[in-house]
């Protein structure tokens, strides 16, 4: 099934920039993370905000913003476009079908057609789901894709998915303490690829 979503049709989906056929996968949550997730209004009013360590006061201080996280992968989708010129993307650019295609499957499908990929995990992130996604990717690319992945994690995010990627499939990570610096890193992965592809050490995918 994954076969049946080809880089033309990727790139037919998605507006022009300067170096139109090398795709980067933008992944992460879409939603930011919410205390009512896990916690009760009685449970939270009972809380004394000021007593948390500073992480954890951010929680409770960002309750509403339910959509920073979308934005947050936007922004970068929208950076990488600029510069260095790449066709950024996220899953919801493609016009696919949940119907037709399972997103699991879709999102398999676009990291193996990409030039590379993204994973973007901010410390408000709603995370549920997306470490399975990515391990599931993991599972399936490591040995052909691995060089062509990178995960990036604001530094007050802790995973356990991610040592154990990490140790399992020697998946490259990144911090980041700010989204200037979030979107450098990024920038530089996406450069290494290209200049990896330009000289030989990597395949071109077309």
């Amino acid at each position: 099934m994954t076969d049946a979503i080809s880089r033309d049709e990727i790139r037919a989906a998605l507006g022009r920039t300067t170096y139109d056929r090398f795709l980067v996968y933008v992944m992460g949550p879409y939603k930011s993370f919410n205390l009512n997730y896990v916690l009760s209004e009685e449970e939270l009013a009972a809380i004394d905000i000021d007593d948390l360590p500073g992480p954890i006061r951010k929680l409770f201080t960002a309750r509403d913003e339910v959509d920073d996280a979308l934005a947050l992968l936007r922004r970068v989708q929208g950076t990488l476009r600029a510069d260095p010129g790449v066709n950024a993307f996220l899953a919801v650019d493609v016009d696919l079908s949940t119907d037709e295609v399972d997103a699991a499957t879709q999102s398999l499908a676009f990291a193996a057609a990409s030039n590379a990929t993204v994973f973007v995990l901010p410390f408000l992130g709603h995370n549920f789901g997306v470490g399975e996604e990515a391990g599931s990717i993991l599972e399936r690319l490591s040995e052909t894709h691995g060089d062509r992945i990178v995960f990036v994690h604001e530094a007050t995010v802790t995973s356990e998915m991610i040592r154990a990627a990490r140790a399992r499939w020697d998946l490259r990570v990144e911090t980041y303490d700010t989204e200037a610096e979030l979107h450098k890193r990024i920038r530089l992965f996406v450069a290494d690829v290209m200049n990896r592809e330009l000289h030989g050490d990597l395949d071109r995918l077309d």
